[in-house]
């Protein structure tokens, strides 16, 4: 059997497929939103190499599986997905992250004002997923001002900073390690 190899050349003159067969540039703003989710997608597996509780690992894993969909929603050209009929996310996805960012809320000290990423490397990675999240969020938006996003899609990316923000806390939290509360000067 024949190796087939990862490269084609075809992306060496800046231009790339979207699914569904049409070129773009590679600086396209639906390029750079379906590369910032997966960029994210791969900070969040690092994240998942500092979480304690299997419960949060398994989460996890079904956050990077749900990025997966919404990056080749992203990467599908609008008018090829409005004939497959795709969905990335729905609003019952949206309701189960607020649930666990509520769960994982649940128990930890009153949140005292801004936070300083880091006190643990677990709590550090886990801010900067948030930070990526919130840049891909922000290309999405961007996106949707020239092709109309579910808005589900763009709504569980604003949860999804929420939940990691409070993750960031509770692993804090469980290590027994204390926030760093912004000194205003």
């Amino acid at each position: 059997m024949k190796k087939s190899r990862i490269y084609t050349r075809r992306g060496d003159g800046g231009m790339t497929d979207l699914v569904g067969g049409v070129r773009v540039s590679k600086t396209d703003i639906r390029v750079e939103a379906y590369g910032t989710v997966d960029e994210l997608n791969a900070h969040i597996g690092e994240l998942v190499t500092y979480v304690e509780t299997e419960a949060d690992r398994i989460f996890l894993t079904e956050i990077q599986n749900k990025l997966f969909v919404i990056g080749s929603y992203l990467a599908t050209d609008a008018a090829e997905a409005e004939k497959r009929g795709c969905r990335a996310v729905t609003a019952e996805e949206v309701a189960r992250l607020e649930q666990a960012t509520d769960e994982a809320e649940n128990g930890l000290p009153e949140w005292r004002g801004f936070i300083l990423p880091g006190g643990s490397r677990g709590a550090a990675v886990c801010h900067v997923c948030r930070t990526v999240c919130r840049r891909a969020e922000r290309r999405m938006l961007d996106l949707s001002e020239v092709s109309p996003l579910q808005s589900e899609t763009c709504a569980y990316m604003n949860r999804l900073s929420d939940y990691l923000f409070v993750l960031s806390r509770k692993m804090l939290f469980v290590a027994g390690k204390n926030e760093i509360v912004w000194n205003k000067c």
